[in-house]
């Protein structure tokens, strides 16, 4: 999509070109420190999915980055061996035999240069790869079928549900979903690699030119370590190694009354497969395992369980892998601590959290828990401590710049040094803060990104854009969300923090906890003042768009106010008790969906109240806010729609082969270009006009 009189230099002008810049993600570094890999993803000839390359960077930030994989089938980094090879994980064709899918498989890249080579390709997949730092021993999860002894027989069982057309799964544990998939019938398992991978795969060889590989058996080197376990090793799940590879870490899901689940942290012996729990009381959850360079400790997140009044509290928090007492190692910090690692000498961990729009690396003292701040701005994630104990490797974002890979001191003195990475461009204006009071004397602020000066006529049309959660913030870069293609047809949109938001303290969620329509969508409107008073934005001009929880939002500000001249509402909730029965987390969400809440804070009971006409969306694989949300909404919209030839105001763009997020690139850019399509019939004025992909 292009737009007439806007510079093309810009890809955020144009959509095509936006869809298609490259995506950093992921983030490796060797175990000398000399080498960073990095995961890009870039749109295929036909827009109709992003693969993923992998990139070695110069630690030093001098020489410049070069691309070391080049498949169809794509690569994401896994680990690093003690020797310097690069373990990845890739679905490249020929793999294996026998599926008609494509399961990545782990392959091994040379330190010193050479072909890659598979060395496991099981039938269910590779994920989640930790190498023993000193031993090397390989520790990876794959999904089987619960009957499966081996590899082997889970190709054989597979094969068979294949020829037989069967796709039925047999459901006894809940949940049965998961964000955009189905559970089951495979259930993730932890398989070790016999031998370790210097003895070369089941075959030897490297990829044709096209990415393929020969045939290759699963083989006998991959020994099962835990058995069916149904749903234990969850997809969230996350694991480590000890050094001498004698012991593995896990979070483990157990099963609790009506439906409910809780994590805990578990130690499995590699030899001998028995396993005791580490971290696993009642009132609490424990994810993200990582081991002490020593292998004595084990750092973790500690999640205080919700409920219907408390929004709980997450802190990092260590214990023994020996067993002990787990010590909360942050109690005292009112922040949400994650993407934890060490320093390589234990004596403090370095944590990404959300603080006031931004998520700073912060130093935390393993003996005191004391936070140190490392950044002074923009939003970071993938930490990697250097060997030496010097550097801080990361990925940094912010609302206004992708994500960059760099470099920072881990004494916290100087900015943070950028490294040569693939480039993208420069966004399409400028940054800044708005404050104001909440009615209770809460201090909120947001971002307002902005046209470049002189760029578009003022006053601009102001944009509301509500984010999603309910805890989160507008502190990091969002593909999927992105402001700056608005921003380059001459709107000004608002990202505000409201009630509930992160980075602000336990004391700010709580104030939307269980009543999701009181202090958020004030705290909305009240943002929303503050940036209508500025000379800079024309008031009579606004919109507002959400999705997820955003998406809520939105649904409530239609029923509530008729401020707005139109509404985006994205993978939303509309009926909050079907919301919370029909998600995949429903046993999370009725810790604090009661009947009170839902009769307080359901938007549905307001759809008399909509006169602002209304864009919504879905995709038809989102289990988290499921379709019937949206198909509730359009019909609770349609049938009050008063036109007497039937027509309405509203729209309802549908995905069916998309979930809660619009991944590929071609439908991506059908996505933006009918918001804007929307937005520039409703807030502009201008005659309406159909995206011509859809016919």
């Amino acid at each position: 999509m292009v737009i007439p009189g806007i510079s093309h230099d810009d890809p955020y002008a144009d959509l095509s070109a936006y869809v298609s810049l490259p995506r950093i993600s992921g983030l490796a570094v060797s175990p000398d420190g000399c080498r960073l890999i990095l995961t890009v993803a870039t749109a295929d000839r036909g827009g109709n999915r992003y693969t993923t390359a992998l990139w070695e960077l110069d630690a030093a930030g001098v020489g410049a980055a070069r691309r070391l994989t080049w498949s169809t089938g794509g690569e994401s980094a896994a680990a690093f061996l003690p020797s310097g090879d690069l373990l990845f994980t890739s679905a490249r064709p020929g793999t294996n035999p026998g599926t008609s899918r494509l399961p990545a498989s782990l392959w091994l890249l040379p330190a010193g240069g050479g072909e890659a080579r598979v060395v496991a390709a099981p039938p269910g997949g590779v994920r989640g790869v930790a190498v023993a730092r000193e031993a090397g021993t390989i520790v990876l999860g794959s999904a089987m079928l619960p009957s499966s002894a081996d590899a082997a027989a889970d190709r054989e069982l597979r094969a068979s549900r294949e020829a037989s057309r069967v796709s039925a799964i047999l459901h006894e544990e809940y949940p049965v979903r998961y964000w955009d998939h189905d559970l089951g019938p495979d259930r993730a398992r932890l398989l070790v690699i016999e031998g370790g991978a210097d003895e070369g795969g089941a075959d030897e060889g490297g990829a044709d030119e096209g990415g393929a590989h020969p045939a290759v058996a699963a083989g006998p080197r991959l020994r099962d370590l835990t058995g069916h376990v149904g749903r234990a090793l969850t997809d969230e799940a996350t694991w480590d190694i000890t050094p001498d590879g004698r012991t593995v870490v896990c979070t483990w899901a157990v099963a609790e009354p009506a439906g409910s689940q809780r994590h805990t942290v578990v130690a499995i012996d590699v030899g001998t497969g028995d396993r005791r729990t580490l971290a696993g009381d009642a009132e609490n959850e424990y994810d993200s395992p990582r081991l002490s360079p020593d292998g004595d400790w084990v750092a973790m997140r500690i999640r205080r369980r919700t409920s219907l009044q408390e929004p709980g509290d997450w802190l990092l928090g260590l214990v023994p892998v020996a067993g002990g007492e787990v010590r909360e190692l942050t109690a005292r910090w009112d922040r949400w601590p994650h993407s934890a690692c060490w320093a390589p000498d234990g004596s403090a961990l370095v944590v990404a959290a959300d603080d006031g729009g931004r998520t700073p690396l912060w130093r935390i003292d393993a003996a005191t828990g004391r936070p140190d701040r490392l950044t002074t701005d923009g939003a970071y994630a993938s930490p990697q401590v250097s060997a030496d104990g010097c550097w801080v490797y990361a990925l940094r974002s912010s609302v206004d710049s992708p994500p960059v890979p760099v470099r920072v001191a881990m004494d916290g003195t100087g900015a943070a040094k950028s490294l040569l990475g693939p480039g993208y461009s420069a966004v399409p204006g400028r940054l800044e803060e708005i404050t104001a009071t909440a009615a209770d004397g809460t201090p909120l602020r947001a971002w307002i990104a902005l046209p470049r000066a002189g760029s578009v006529r003022k006053p601009y049309p102001l944009l509301l854009w509500m984010h999603g959660g309910p805890p989160g913030s507008w502190s990091a870069w969002h593909w999927r969300w992105n402001p700056w293609p608005a921003v380059a047809r001459g709107y000004a949109v608002l990202l505000p923090d409201p009630a509930m938001s992160t980075g602000y303290g336990t004391g700010f969620i709580r104030r939307g906890w269980g009543a999701w329509g009181d202090r958020p969508y004030t705290d909305l409107m009240t943002i929303t003042d503050a940036a209508l008073a500025r000379d800079d934005i024309d008031p009579a001009r606004t919109a507002a768009l959400g999705g997820s929880f955003g998406g809520y939002l939105a649904n409530w500000v239609a029923g509530h106010t008729s401020r707005f001249r139109a509404i985006v509402s994205h993978a939303s909730i509309w009926v909050v008790d079907q919301f919370g029965s029909d998600s995949d987390m429903a046993y999370y969400w009725h810790r604090e969906i009661q009947p009170q809440m839902m009769a307080d804070h359901s938007p549905h009971y307001f759809a008399d109240s909509i006169t602002t006409p209304v864009l919504v969306i879905h995709g038809g694989r989102d289990f988290r806010c499921p379709i019937g949300e949206s198909e509730r909404l359009w019909w609770d919209l349609v049938s009050r729609s008063a036109g007497a030839d039937g027509s309405t105001p509203h729209k309802f763009l549908y995905f069916p082969d998309e979930n809660h997020w619009i991944l590929t690139p071609n439908h991506a850019e059908l996505w933006y270009a009918t918001i804007l399509a929307f937005l520039a019939h409703h807030v502009l004025g201008e005659d309406w006009e159909r995206p011509g992909i859809l016919g």
